[in-house]
Parts: C-alpha cells; structure tokens; sequence
C-alpha cells in the first residue's frame, strides 16, 4: 500500500511543476506540449463544455475517489505541500471534524448561480485553478523572469547568447493583493488544519464529494484489526476519519493514503469493497445514507447540467539619449478584449481570471481588469506593445472558451475595436515635423496620411483611419512618439465583428 502514495506524490510533484511552468514559461514552448494541463481542470472544462475532459474526470472520480484534488488541481498539490511543513514541526496534529455541508452547499449553489448569471467575480475568486494560477504569475513569474535575467546577463559576459532578457513587469496591482491574501489564507490554513479550504469552501470539491462516495475504489476500515489508536485520523489532512465510530466521509476524502501508511496494524485498505464486518454494523443505517447521497448527487447533478446548458446557449462549434516619458493608458469608452473573445459579454462570462492568456501573451498587450465587473478578467492595452497579427497565444492557452481558437487568418479580420485620431497631440501639428508612423506600421493598411489643410498640399500630414478597415490591433497606438498620450488609440468594440 505503501507504493500507491509514492505514486500519488510523484504524479502530483510532476503535475504542479508542468502547470506552474505554463504560467512562467515566457517562449511558449511548454504551452506547445502541455498546454493540456490547464484544459483538464475541473471547472475550466465545464465552462468550456469540454464534455470528454469532463466525463473523463467524472470516470476517475467514480473509480478511485476525489484522487483529481491530490494529483490533478494544483492549489490542492500546494495544500498539501504546506501542510507537509506544518507536519514537520507538530506530528499527528489532525483530528476529525464534522463535515460544514450546509456552508458547502450555499457556496456551490452560489457558484451555480454566478456561472448562469454571468456574476464572474465570484466565480474568479474560488475557482481553485484560477487561484492558483494568479498566486503563480503574479509571484513566481517575476522571481523566474528575474533568475533568466541573471542567467542572461552571466551568458553574454561569456560570449554567450542563448539566452535573453525579459521585461519584469507586476501587471496588475489588485490581482497581485488577491494573490498574495490567498497564498496567505492557504497556507495558514493547509500549515495549521489541512484541507480546510477544499472540504468547506471550494465547489470543485463539493461537486467531486459527491461523486466519491460512489467511487469503485475505497479507503475501508476492517474492524477486526482497529485498535481504536485513532493515528488514522491524527494523520488525517482531510479530518474525515470519525476513529471511534470507525467512519470515514468519502465526500471530504482526498485520497491521499497517508491513513493507510499511518496505521501500524493495517486495518484500513484501499479496496473495491468494504469487510463483511463494517457492512453487518452499518446495515441498519446504509439505506437512509445512500438514498440521502443519491439525493444529493440528483440535485448537484442536476444544477451543473442547468448551468452548461445556459452557457451552451451563447456557443458556437468551432537610441536616443534623451528621456522618454512612458505612455498613460487613454479613457476608453469600451474596454478591449483579445481576438477569439468574440466580445466583452462572452470573455466574461467564461473567464475565471485564472491569468493565463495574461502570462502566455509575449507583447504584454493584456493585463488584468481593475473594474469590479470583470476584476482580475484580461483586457487589452498598448503602452507597451501591440496585438501582432501573426500571434494568436492567447486563444490557444485558454482553457475555458472565454477566448475561442483562432489561426493567423481569422485574426487579421477580427476588429475588436478601431483607431481615433486626437488631434491636440499629433505631433504634426503641435511640433511642426513630419511623422507618419502610425500609416506605416499599420498592418493592414487602415491609416492614410493626408494634408491638414485640404487647400495646401504642402501642409503637416495628419492621418486619417478607415474605420471599416482598422482591427484594433494597437500598432498606431503603440508606436505613435507622442508623450504621454498618443495622439492615435484604439476604442474597444463591445461585440467583435469579421472584416
């Protein structure tokens, strides 16, 4: 038994690395081989209606239990990395609690509610990958682009230059205080009690609860060899060992096996079954349970359903020397969202700001929201590039559907907004020296410089945008040398067209 838990722990070791590396690799290599892994968690299936990553997920839990929490979901592999430490400085400091079902219960309806309603802030903050995920681009990602920096700059003092620096750049202030309360948060609480967050608070959990207590496969108490110690439930992370009644909730189970290596008698097994024994003692209470479970599982079941089939609805298949001052972000009337969104209304209804696309993008174009409506969600804004035709990162990353794939040649044609021209500060005019940058680097030819004075063709070119041609891409924006404000910017489009 002793080999199940090795082999949880190496596959759990392996999956929080390759996911925590999604979100600092800044080359997209390893999006391209395992990109996979942020499509296969829970809740990001399901808004995506991925329905074979959720079947599947589904099978796994009804064959060995709630195993997707110890080795798939990678804020519940931190848990449990905290509370190895948390062990090292108090052993057997677990005990059995009973299970909060009704706060579990109010928060995966609410959870239900937000994803018809469209509520997408309450879903960001407890969706579990999504809470992992901004803890490791706002926090790790910075110490990894810091660390290839050094690497960088010790390469070339060696004549070496495979590697290159990166900007290091905090891109949103409010995500980065979420993220740091919820490692905080976590880490207390997975330190001092263990799986207090999964068990009570988070709906990915819940949902899988339910599923487990009809799993194939089963940590079981054998009566004839329990002693009562209650080590088993000391070493409990999950505290859902009731020792005295020789008890175990299947619904807040992680599978972890530390009970079965704990106990020194080896009365608990990870079996298909349970012993003759436990079946004769429960026997008077095992109908009233599992008619109650399978109510609870109908009801669960039944408002997931409801919830993908209200977003099923919205789918279809598919060099100077001289300072420069940086750029101020424009007041825009409509915020822009990236290509593959299809608009503001369908990106904020799948995102959980789990800040991926944020972490892919290699033109630092997104960024998270500040607003309360899509908090924490990306948007898009070019004081620091502009969104390349030829990119299309960010559709491919997404693991929810809240940015559709897309190739190169739909994004040429997708307009997620259009140029406007401020007049006050094209340098033309106010400095009196040509410019044109914005017509020239306009990738599909949007831009025309014309005369300022229709009568006098030697006057200050100024540009004029052909709204139905613009995409909104931010090149004009970007690359306008009017400080601090171009004098060209883009305004969003609440709903995306095809040009």
């Amino acid at each position: 038994m002793r080999k199940l838990k090795i082999i949880r722990q190496s596959v759990a070791v392996i999956s929080i690395i390759l996911v925590t590396l999604l979100f600092l690799d800044f080359t997209g290599t390893i999006h391209t081989w395992f990109g996979w892994m942020a499509k296969i968690q829970f809740l990001p299936a399901v808004l995506a209606l991925n329905i074979g990553v959720i079947i599947a997920l589904v099978a796994l839990t009804l064959l060995f239990g709630r195993i997707y929490c110890s080795v798939i979901c990678p804020l519940g592999i931190m848990q449990d990395g905290f509370g190895w430490l948390g062990k090292r400085s108090k052993k057997n400091r677990y005990s059995y609690s009973k299970p909060k079902n009704m706060l579990r219960y109010i928060i995966l309806a609410l959870i239900v509610v937000a994803i018809i309603t469209g509520v997408s802030v309450f879903v960001s903050l407890l969706a579990p990958y999504s809470a992992y995920g901004r803890i490791a681009q706002s926090l790790f990602a910075p110490i990894w682009q810091w660390g290839n920096n050094l690497l960088a700059r010790w390469a070339e003092s060696h004549d070496s230059y495979a590697f290159y620096t990166v900007d290091i750049w905090l891109k949103g202030g409010i995500t980065l205080v979420v993220a740091i309360v919820t490692l905080v948060v976590l880490a207390f609480l997975s330190w001092r009690n263990g799986r207090t967050y999964c068990n009570t608070i988070c709906p990915v959990g819940t949902t899988l609860g339910f599923l487990s207590q009809f799993s194939l496969l089963k940590p079981v108490i054998d009566t004839s060899k329990c002693n009562g110690c209650g080590l088993c439930a000391r070493n409990c992370k999950a505290a859902c060992i009731n020792s005295k009644e020789h008890k175990i909730d299947y619904s807040r189970c992680v599978t972890c096996f530390d009970c079965i290596n704990k106990c020194h008698r080896g009365a608990i097994s990870y079996t298909l079954r349970r012993s003759i024994k436990n079946a004769q003692a429960d026997k008077g209470k095992t109908s009233e349970r599992v008619d109650d479970s399978r109510r609870q599982f109908l009801t669960v079941s039944a408002t997931v359903a409801a919830a993908a089939a209200v977003q099923a609805q919205e789918k279809t298949v598919d060099g100077g020397l001289a300072a420069i001052t940086n750029k101020k972000i424009p007041a825009r009337k409509t915020k822009i969202v990236p290509p593959g969104a299809k608009g503001i209304k369908n990106l904020s209804s799948h995102c959980t700001a789990c800040q991926l696309c944020v972490s892919a993008c290699p033109n630092n174009v997104l960024r998270p929201s500040t607003d309360l409506e899509t908090l924490m969600q990306p948007e898009s804004s070019y004081e620091r590039g502009y969104c390349r035709p030829e990119c299309t990162r960010c559709s491919e990353v997404c693991p929810t559907g809240a940015i559709r794939s897309i190739t190169r040649a739909d994004k040429s044609s997708i307009q997620i907004g259009h140029a406007v021209w401020v007049k006050e500060n094209c340098v033309p005019l106010t400095d009196g020296v040509e410019c044109g940058n914005c017509a020239r680097h306009c990738p599909v030819g949007a831009i025309t410089m014309v005369p300022s004075d229709s009568e006098n063709g030697n006057s200050p070119k100024i540009p004029i945008v052909n709204i139905e041609r613009c995409i909104g891409c931010g090149a004009c924006e970007n690359l306008c040398p009017a400080r601090p404000f171009s004098a060209i910017y883009v305004e969003g489009h609440e709903i995306h067209r095809t040009i």
